[in-house]
C-alpha cells in the first residue's frame, strides 16, 4: 500500500500568511499531496527562559518568532482545496478552552466535508502556558485528558453531557456536528502518554528521530495495545521536520532530513518499509518563499513516488 504524503503549510513569518497559505495549499493538493498541515507556536519567549523543547542551551528557531494560528491557518487551507485533508501537528491541547476547541474542530470539519484531522499534544514550554493554558503545566496530562473527553462528547449525539474539572455541560445541543468522526491523533513518546493514546485515540504522530528508533517504538505501541485489548488499529502519521538547501546540508556529521530534495527523499525511503500510513514533510522553515516551497515541495513529491514511496 502507497503511503500517503502530507504538507506542512507556510505559517511562519517570512510568508504572507493571507495569500500563501491559499496558493500553497491549492498547489500541493494538484500536486498529489492527500493532507495539509499546520502546527502551533504561540510566542517567542525573548529572551528565551528555557531551551527549544526544553532542552537547555538549545536556541529557538528564528521562524518561530511569528507562527500564525494553526485553525485560522487551516480553514484558509479549507476554502482553497476540495479534497486534502486538514491536520494539525499538533494543538497544544492546555492551550485551549477545551469547548470552544471541540466546536471550532467541528465546525471545520463540517465546512470541509469531513476532512478535518485532530493531532493533539501537551507542549513543552512554560511561557506559553503562562500566557494561555486554562490549566498550570504539571496538569498537562490530564488537560489533554480531558479536552479529549469533551470532543468525543460534544461531536457526539445531543443532548451533550459532559462533567470535568474545566468543562461541565449538564444537557445541552451542541452544533453543527462534524461530517464523520473526527480522529484524534496523539504525539505520544512516555508510558503514560502511550496508554492514554492505546485507551483513547485512533493514531499517532511521531517525529522523524531514526526509521530504528520510530519502527521500535510503533512496535511497542502495537504490543501495548495488544496488552490492553485495543482491536481497532492504530493510524501512524510521521512527522518530518526538513530543512532543505545547501546551508541545512553543511557541517561535518550527516543529519537526517538536511540538504537538497535527493537527500530528503533518500531519507524518506528508509521509513517506507515500517508500516506507517502517512508521512508528513514540513519543508517551510528554509524555503525562502511560497514559490521555493512549492518548487521543493513539488520535486520532493514526484521524486518520493518515484522512489516506491
Amino acid at each position: 500500500m502507497t503511503i500517503r504524503l502530507g504538507l506542512g503549510l507556510p505559517q511562519m513569518r517570512q510568508y504572507d500568511i493571507g495569500k500563501d497559505i491559499p496558493d500553497v495549499a491549492r498547489a500541493a493538493e494538484r500536486t498529489g499531496y492527500e493532507s495539509l498541515w499546520v502546527f502551533e507556536r504561540a510566542l517567542f519567549p525573548d529572551p528565551p527562559t528555557q531551551g527549544l523543547y526544553g532542552v537547555e542551551g538549545l536556541p529557538w528557531p528564528e521562524g518561530y518568532r511569528g507562527v500564525a494560528e494553526p485553525l485560522v491557518s487551516l480553514t484558509l487551507a479549507a476554502a482553497a482545496t476540495e479534497r486534502a485533508l486538514l491536520g494539525t501537528s499538533v494543538l497544544i491541547a492546555p492551550l485551549h478552552v477545551p469547548f470552544q476547541l471541540a466546536r471550532s474542530l467541528a465546525t471545520l470539519d463540517a465546512a470541509s466535508g469531513g476532512r478535518v484531522v485532530a493531532g493533539l499534544g501537551t507542549g513543552w514550554s512554560h511561557d506559553e502556558y503562562a500566557a494561555a493554558s486554562v490549566r498550570p503545566f504539571a496538569e498537562r496530562g490530564a488537560a489533554l485528558d480531558e479536552l479529549i473527553g469533551v470532543c468525543r462528547a460534544v461531536w457526539g449525539p445531543d443532548p451533550v453531557v459532559y462533567d470535568g474539572e474545566v468543562t461541565r455541560i449538564a444537557s445541552a445541543a451542541v452544533g453543527p456536528k462534524p461530517a464523520r468522526p473526527i480522529p484524534i491523533l496523539l504525539a505520544a513518546s512516555s508510558g503514560r502518554a502511550r496508554r492514554r493514546l492505546v485507551d483513547r485515540a485512533d493514531g499517532w504522530m511521531p517525529t522523524g528521530i531514526g526509521a530504528g528508533a520510530v519502527a521500535d517504538q510503533l512496535r511497542q505501541l502495537r504490543d501495548l495495545a495488544a496488552e490492553r485489548g485495543r482491536t481497532e488499529p492504530i493510524a501512524t502519521t510521521l512527522r518530518v521536520n526538513a530543512r532543505y538547501g545547501a546551508a541545512a546540508a553543511a557541517g561535518a556529521e550527516r543529519r537526517e532530513f538536511h540538504g537538497g530534495v535527493d537527500r530528503i527523499v533518500e531519507d524518506l525511503t528508509a521509513y517506507a518499509g515500517l508500516g506507517l500510513d502517512e508521512i508528513l514533510l514540513d519543508l517551510q522553515s528554509t524555503t525562502r518563499d511560497a514559490e521555493e516551497l512549492k518548487d521543493v515541495a513539488a520535486e520532493v513529491y514526484e521524486k518520493a513516488r518515484a522512489a516506491g514511496i
